[in-house]
This record gives structure tokens, C-alpha cells and sequence, in this order.
């Protein structure tokens, strides 16, 4: 499958933000996460590194 995580990095920790996102789009300076069910989360963030082969999502929050 090739779902991801997303992790938001916070004073250098990682939190999950959501699991199995299935997709990520910009949204009005936001991302918007899907997951494979359907749900949704909307983000204030932009990408710190995107690690495809752990299939993990690092964000930072935007300022």
C-alpha cells in the first residue's frame, strides 16, 4: 500500500498527525490530509522532508 504517516515536528519532536493518508493537497495556505476512510484534516504547516521509502510525512508548522 502506499499510504504514509504524517508527523508535525515541534521543538524537535514528532507528533502524528495522521495515519494512513492516503492524500495530502494545498489548500488557502493550508494542506488538507485524506485518509484511506475518507476522513480529513486540515493543516497550518508546510513539508520538512518526505521520507518515501518509511512511507513518513515530516511537517513544520507555518508561521
Amino acid at each position: 500500500m502506499c499510504e504514509a504517516n504524517v508527523y508535525i515536528e515541534k521543538e524537535g519532536e514528532l507528533e502524528v498527525l495522521m495515519e494512513n493518508v492516503a492524500t495530502i493537497k494545498p489548500q488557502e495556505g493550508k494542506l488538507l490530509l485524506v485518509d484511506l476512510f475518507g476522513d480529513q484534516k486540515s493543516v497550518k504547516a508546510s513539508f520538512k522532508e518526505l521520507r518515501l521509502l518509511d512511507h513518513n510525512v515530516i511537517l513544520t508548522p507555518a508561521e
